[in-house]
């Protein structure tokens, strides 16, 4: 099912509830009624919108990274700060092929009765795309704290932010995963 193909819901009493409550129980509603073909389809349209997003990111960021060796400041780094920007070009170039390998699998793939497997795939590369991706944010942002803040605050802030991507991206879904799981399943939607 494309995204213009989406069932639309008739509108009644029960659209004017609070939008969480209603995107939830219209969501479970059309999981467990939609088919196995349907869902495949769904997930990949899903996956290819986070590919979407993902790719711009981390394609600004990896060329950002790659015309700093080119700039006069370069020359005047530390050992330290070149292992530093070494290992982030690298995360970057490792996040980059994570990231557009859904693209790749798809058209390798197309045509080959193969959806399910390459929506897993292509599910894994996206996760494995974003711890990455996160790591090079991590790294590039101590490339340049190291150069512009003081001492051993550049390490704190950048150990904050790490720590708060971890919440964004990994403890809060994870959590909610884990609540969904835990709550009674109603056909009542």
């Amino acid at each position: 099912m494309t995204m213009t193909e989406q069932r639309a819901e008739p509108a009644g009493e029960n659209t004017a509830c609070c939008a969480h409550h209603h995107s939830h129980d219209a969501r479970s509603g059309a999981e467990d009624t939609e088919t196995p073909r349907e869902r495949v389809n769904r997930r990949w349209n899903e996956i290819l919108q986070e590919t979407r997003v993902t790719q711009t990111g981390v394609q600004i960021l990896f060329g950002f990274l790659l015309s700093v060796a080119f700039t006069p400041v370069f020359r005047e780094l530390e050992l330290l700060d070149r292992v530093i920007y070494v290992t982030t070009v690298m995360l970057g170039a490792a996040a980059t092929a994570s990231l557009i390998a859904p693209v790749s699998l798809h058209r390798f793939l197309s045509g080959q009765r193969m959806k399910d497997e390459v929506v897993e795939a292509a599910g894994r590369m996206m996760m494995c795309g974003m711890v990455l991706l996160a790591l090079t944010i991590g790294c590039t942002l101590l490339l340049i704290l190291r150069f512009v803040v003081p001492g051993v605050l550049a390490e704190l802030l950048v150990g904050g932010i790490m720590l708060w991507f971890g919440l964004c991206w990994y403890a809060l879904p994870l959590r909610l995963r884990r609540r969904a799981a835990r709550r009674p399943r109603t056909d009542d939607a």
